[in-house]
């Protein structure tokens, strides 16, 4: 469900780093079904734009403060879809009531990226796609690490526990990795 923008310091900090990457945002959603949060996350919508080339889906209020190490994540799509907002918001609920993630951790996503797609899990990874402007967001209070949720499949998975996350991604490369294609074949044989 959209929801107007909200005006608390994180949120409006945070919103304008996001918008000094990807621009103006196309919609804010919060997924109400389920288990309560014991922080209100945010998904911020970003549409195709001169600045990107592809759906961006985006937290807002992943992690606290009180964090060691804040972090929020983002999700590329060639499609725009609600399954992104519930997809990020289950992990976000994982990351408040489970165990804390960060950069390297693969998540279950329990089913499919998107329909029919053999990426079930993501790799929480660096921003490469738009540099280190991204990956962190500071003002005078905070610093948050901004990662990039990058839909894997099972035995990719499998290899990077493995091999570890620069051996799978040293594969992503060499074999052409299209992150976009939900319908793509995992690089691992």
């Amino acid at each position: 469900m959209p929801l107007p923008p909200q005006d608390t310091s994180k949120d409006n900090w945070l919103e304008r780093h996001y918008h000094t990457v990807w621009g103006s945002c196309h919609s804010t959603h919060a997924f109400d079904r389920g288990r309560p949060m014991p922080n209100q996350v945010r998904v911020i919508e970003f549409s195709p734009s001169d600045r990107t080339f592809c759906w961006v889906y985006a937290t807002i209020g992943l992690s606290t403060a009180a964090e060691p190490s804040p972090i929020e994540l983002f999700l590329l799509s060639p499609c725009q879809s609600s399954l992104h907002i519930e997809l990020l918001t289950a992990i976000a609920h994982y990351h408040q009531t489970g165990e804390q993630l960060g950069l390297g951790h693969t998540v279950n996503f329990g089913r499919p990226w998107l329909p029919h797609s053999q990426c079930d899990h993501g790799l929480l990874s660096l921003p490469y796609t738009f540099g280190p402007s991204l990956e962190w967001a500071v003002n005078k209070h905070s610093r948050t690490r901004v990662l990039w949720l990058v839909p894997i499949t099972q035995a990719e998975r499998t290899f990077k526990v493995n091999a570890g996350q620069d051996a799978l991604e040293d594969l992503f490369e060499s074999r052409g990795f299209n992150y976009l294609d939900p319908a793509r074949l995992s690089v691992v044989e």
